[in-house]
């Protein structure tokens, strides 16, 4: 086999919905699990007896309601136990995932501007979509530490969250996809060497922008047609 080093990192189309929740567990700052053993008491010997392939199921039950990732606050005198898991306090999104794209959705409440609003009520809820690339779930990802992989029934030796992103593409050998003769006409070549030429012709146009230092709207053009080429080639 062959590959392709993509120019940018592309969403698998078989792991996104496995990535979507991967994302919703963690902290999209900071990529620590936003429940730990001081959140839920139990937590790890709960994790440990069940089988991996229904940890994650598990741990996105309890963690995809929530919305902070808790910082660890100091023990006082009622409560020996810190609150908080050795979080960055940052205020976690929605996740949204449609056709080949992921989304974040920040809902907030708008802020008061002078006295007079206040008086008239609260603000109402604002919503801020984002578009987040396959890059950024790539980086994200790889911040996940080892144990927190474990609890979600990965594995930082042999199936890494990072891997369900798409960095290379393989290619499979010529006899694989031999030529396809047709009656009265020359042989042509068959549709997967068709849709790998679309495939090295769209990362080249991502390189190119990258090099040009083309404006992100145009690479992201690219890098979305780059995902399309991909996805079809698969399915």
């Amino acid at each position: 086999f062959g590959h392709i080093e993509l120019a940018r990192p592309i969403y698998h189309p078989g792991f996104m919905v496995k990535v979507k929740k991967i994302l919703e567990c963690i902290c999209t700052n900071c990529g620590r699990l936003k429940i730990d053993q001081q959140m839920e008491p139990g937590l790890w010997e709960l994790l440990a007896r069940l089988q991996p392939k229904y940890r994650l199921k598990y741990v996105w039950e309890k963690a995809k309601s929530t919305f902070v990732c808790a910082e660890t606050d100091p023990a006082d005198e009622d409560n020996p136990m810190p609150i908080g898991h050795n979080g960055c306090g940052h205020r976690q999104p929605l996740i949204r995932k449609e056709g080949l794209k992921m989304f974040t959705v920040d809902k907030r409440v708008g802020e008061e501007e002078d006295s007079k609003k206040k008086k008239e009520g609260p603000a109402k809820p604002a919503t801020d979509k984002h578009f987040y690339s396959a890059f950024d779930c790539y980086n994200l990802l790889k911040k996940i530490p080892a144990e927190e992989m474990d609890a979600m029934g990965l594995s930082a030796e042999f199936a890494r969250p990072e891997w369900m992103i798409l960095t290379v593409l393989p290619v499979p050998p010529a006899p694989v996809r031999p030529s396809v003769a047709s009656p009265g006409k020359a042989s042509a070549q068959e549709d997967l060497t068709y849709k790998l030429a679309e495939i090295i012709k769209a990362n080249g146009s991502v390189e190119k922008a990258e090099q040009e230092g083309s404006p992100q709207y145009i690479i992201n053009n690219f890098v979305e047609l780059l995902q399309y080429h991909v996805c079809t080639y698969m399915d």
